[in-house]
């Protein structure tokens, strides 16, 4: 196995994007794990589509070195420091989301802020789209905190597709799966600029293998910033799901999350009221732990649909820590039996409606 000095080396022969200075300069990360070697390479955006035959001559040359099985280079797209910043003019320019090819719908599911529960019911409302009989993929855009790999239980690295050029997605559960956490060590840290992590969304957008999918689910981080936006720009999304807890220090982020994407013009599927109550497992005893319909009247402030209310239970936790997200391991049961009644709106407001899908269209100032 080669280490990060050794395929330095192997890059010295190779000019950076500039065709003059070193290559190495322009080399922001990497990463050799299991006989396959990640590098990420910046470059000025304005050359994206020119880059093709540098990304293809690194990888080529990496690939020849000893114990190399397989090669993925990203292109950070990261403009210089000290460029002219643009008009104002060309900054309000609208920005085309492309559809995924082979992929029906993709839905957001976000969150204004952390600890919701979000990556949980993303999961299974994953894995209740998949038992509602339709193809699912998900989407781990959480690039610094990705919680996919232990809600699904997937331990494994995804192999090259046999073109060689783009990433199988791992399958659990009926579901295609698709992580950063499954390219670095659990406890290694992801410490990467804007402009990398926008890059490498765009690559598990587009260089993986979805297949055939109805439903692509994208997990979004808390918060409403770049990420979210890099996903609006780059991806037809056909709407989003809003997660909160019923307590009022949640809705005021949720608030703000529903603003963001009728911001760029995404629809708003509906409010899940996450943590929306505790049912004590040995006297049965309901306790509203986080108080309880605050998401439901927030939804109807807002003009949007509620799509349903998950429990705090020690079911939902146990499964999910071990893997084994209750929709998949314990189907009939009440918990498992609310998310998939989740599944079932948003497959309704994807599938049976009329409405035409209008492009987001991004402004920025």
């Amino acid at each position: 196995m080669p280490s990060n000095s050794e395929i330095l080396a192997a890059l010295a022969a190779i000019p950076g994007p500039d065709g003059r200075s070193p290559l190495r300069d322009s080399v922001d990360g990497v990463t050799v794990r299991d006989g396959k070697v990640f590098i990420a390479v910046r470059i000025d955006p304005a050359q994206a589509q020119a880059m093709a035959p540098l990304q293809a001559r690194v990888e080529a040359a990496v690939k020849a070195l000893p114990g190399v099985a397989s090669v993925l280079v990203t292109l950070t797209a990261e403009s210089a420091p000290g460029a002219a910043k643009p008009a104002a003019a060309a900054r309000a320019a609208p920005r085309g989301a492309r559809a995924i090819e082979g992929v029906d719908k993709i839905i957001a599911v976000a969150s204004g802020k952390g600890g919701v529960g979000k990556s949980t019911t993303a999961c299974n409302l994953a894995i209740g789209l998949a038992k509602l009989g339709l193809k699912v993929g998900v989407l781990d855009a959480d690039v610094f905190g990705p919680s996919m790999p232990r809600l699904f239980g997937i331990a494994e690295k995804p192999s090259l597709a046999p073109d060689g050029q783009k990433l199988l997605p791992i399958e659990r559960y009926g579901v295609k799966v698709m992580s950063i956490g499954f390219l670095v060590e659990d406890n290694a840290a992801i410490v990467w600029r804007g402009p990398m992590v926008a890059s490498a969304l765009n690559q598990f957008l587009r260089d993986v293998e979805w297949g055939k999918l109805d439903v692509l689910v994208v997990d979004m981080p808390p918060g409403t910033g770049d990420v979210q936006l890099t996903i609006a720009q780059n991806a037809a999304l056909a709407g989003a799901v809003i997660v909160s807890t019923p307590q009022d220090l949640s809705l005021i982020d949720a608030r703000r999350a529903v603003a963001m994407f009728k911001q760029v013009e995404t629809p708003i599927l509906g409010v899940v009221e996450n943590m929306s109550y505790f049912l004590c497992p040995h006297c049965g005893q309901r306790s509203d732990v986080f108080a309880h319909g605050g998401a439901r009247h927030e939804a109807q402030a807002q003009g949007v649909p509620f799509l349903g209310e998950a429990p705090l239970h020690m079911l939902i936790r146990e499964t999910s820590d071990g893997g084994r997200p209750v929709v998949a391991s314990a189907p009939d049961s009440p918990q498992a039996k609310s998310y998939l009644e989740i599944a079932k709106k948003v497959r309704s407001a994807l599938f049976e409606t009329s409405k035409q899908r209008i492009l987001p269209r991004i402004f920025m100032s």
